[in-house]
């Protein structure tokens, strides 16, 4: 009598371990959340910098799913908190206009990882909904965040922390759409 192994819920999951696994893979997160902020450029009209975050924060959500996505993210933001510089900018604490975008990646994780285990990376159409979904946690946490810090009105707010990442969330969404299928249909080789 052979035995059949579940099908994986998300990427994550295709990784063989228990426990040990998946603290690897929180821990793992975290770790190209932080480095992806390094990316950083400075937008002189704006507090809050362009960056690789929120692609790899919806990646990170998307592949680990939601208790290790959140997991994931949360290690991020409280060790950002506790003082490793790992934030945009080499930065680290809490406050700051941007930091309601952190809080924010916590969100999409949930959100992100928990459309993920429903199969919505499995083609890149879903995987792009999937990732407008999770780019509006992201927004819907950062500017109300922004507009508190910044004393601005939504419209101000909106013009500072959405408007000009729109394009590049745009090619962070393509190139998304493009991972998961492929990523997928490796798992299945295997």
């Amino acid at each position: 009598m052979s035995q059949t192994l579940p099908a994986p819920r998300v990427l994550g999951d295709a990784i063989p371990g228990g426990a040990v696994r998946d603290a690897a893979l929180v821990l793992g997160g975290a770790a190209v959340v932080g480095v992806a902020a390094q990316v950083a450029v400075p937008l002189g009209f704006t507090p809050v910098p362009l960056t690789l975050q929120t692609l790899a924060v919806l990646l990170v959500g998307a592949s680990l799913g939601t208790a290790r996505g959140v997991a994931s993210l949360l290690v991020y933001t409280l060790v950002g908190v506790a003082g490793v510089p790992w934030f945009s900018h080499h930065t680290s604490g809490w406050g700051g206009a941007s930091f309601g975008y952190v809080l924010g990646f916590v969100l999409a994780a949930a959100v992100v990882g928990r459309l993920a285990e429903q199969g919505a990376t499995r083609g890149p159409w879903r995987t792009v909904g999937l990732m407008v979904v999770g780019n509006l946690a992201v927004y819907a946490v950062g500017v109300p965040w922004l507009m508190g810090t910044a004393h601005v009105g939504v419209g101000e707010a909106l013009a500072l922390g959405l408007t000009p990442f729109l394009v590049g969330d745009a090619i962070k969404l393509a190139l998304a759409a493009g991972f998961f299928p492929a990523a997928w249909r490796l798992v299945g080789r295997r």
